[in-house]
C-alpha cells in the first residue's frame, strides 16, 4: 500500500496518481490526497507505516485538482491543517469556482462537482514560506497556485504536477493539463535554480526517484 523511499518518507501509488507520507521531525505530514475514493487506501497506508488517521497533523497540497484534493474528506474530524498555495486556496475552500475561460479551468469546474470543500482549516502559502522542514516554492503553470515542496533535511521534494515521470525521465506538465505551459517551463527552471539539492523526488504522476532527484530535474530544465 505504501513504499518506503527513504528515512521517514513513504510513497502512495494510488493507481495513476501519487501521494506521499512524511514523518517530518515528529509531525506526520501527508502530501496530496488522491481521488475522492482513495480515502480508505490512504488510511490503510498509514496503518501499514505504523500510524493512525488521527496522527496526521498536516496536509500539504501541491495544487487544486480533483485527483490531489479528493481524499481530504477522509481526514475530517481530525486535528489536521491543510496548506496550499495562495492562488489555489480559495478553490480548495470552495470560495470561488475555477474559470471557464481557460481549458484547464473549465475541466476543473466540471470535476469540482465531485469534490466537497473540506471541513478542515486551510492555510494559504506564499512563495518561500516554510512548513516544518519544507519550503514552499510557487511553481505555477499547471495551476496558478501550484506549489512544490522541498525539505533539505529530508533530501526530499514533492513536485506535484509541474512535472511527471515517464520512461525514467521527468517531463513538463503537458499543455492540455495546464493553465499555461510557458509558466510550467519557467517554474521548472526557477525551481532548479532556487531549491537545494535533493535525492528523493516524488512527482504527481509516474514513478518517484529515490536517488538523484534534483539532477533529474536539472536534466529536464536543460532540455526545455
Amino acid at each position: 500500500m505504501v513504499q518506503s523511499l527513504g528515512d521517514d518518507v513513504w510513497w502512495y501509488d494510488l493507481t495513476g496518481v501519487n501521494a506521499a507520507l512524511v514523518d517530518d521531525g515528529g509531525t506526520l505530514t501527508l502530501i496530496d490526497t488522491g481521488m475522492p475514493w482513495h480515502g480508505d487506501r490512504l488510511i490503510a497506508g498509514l496503518i501499514e507505516a505504523g500510524f493512525e488517521r488521527r496522527d496526521v497533523e498536516r496536509i500539504l497540497l501541491t495544487h487544486y485538482d480533483m485527483d490531489h484534493v479528493g481524499g481530504l474528506s477522509a481526514f475530517e474530524r481530525t486535528d489536521a491543517t491543510v496548506y496550499v498555495g495562495a492562488a489555489d486556496a480559495t478553490l480548495v475552500a470552495g470560495d470561488r469556482s475555477p474559470p471557464l475561460g481557460n481549458h484547464k479551468g473549465a475541466f476543473q469546474r466540471l470535476s469540482s462537482a465531485l469534490v466537497d470543500p473540506p471541513e478542515l482549516p486551510i492555510e494559504p502559502l506564499s512563495d518561500g514560506e516554510t512548513v516544518g522542514s519544507f519550503t514552499a516554492y510557487h511553481t505555477p503553470g499547471h495551476t496558478p497556485g501550484h506549489v512544490s515542496y522541498v525539505s533539505e533535511s529530508l533530501s526530499a521534494a514533492l513536485l506535484g504536477d509541474v512535472v511527471r515521470e515517464k520512461g525514467g525521465q521527468f517531463h513538463p506538465s503537458p499543455w492540455y493539463l495546464s493553465y499555461d505551459t510557458c509558466d510550467v517551463r519557467r517554474s521548472i527552471t526557477s525551481l532548479v535554480e532556487r531549491a537545494p539539492p535533493f535525492e528523493i523526488a516524488v512527482p504527481g504522476h509516474g514513478t518517484p526517484f529515490e536517488r538523484g532527484g534534483s539532477d533529474r530535474l536539472a536534466d529536464l530544465a536543460a532540455r526545455l
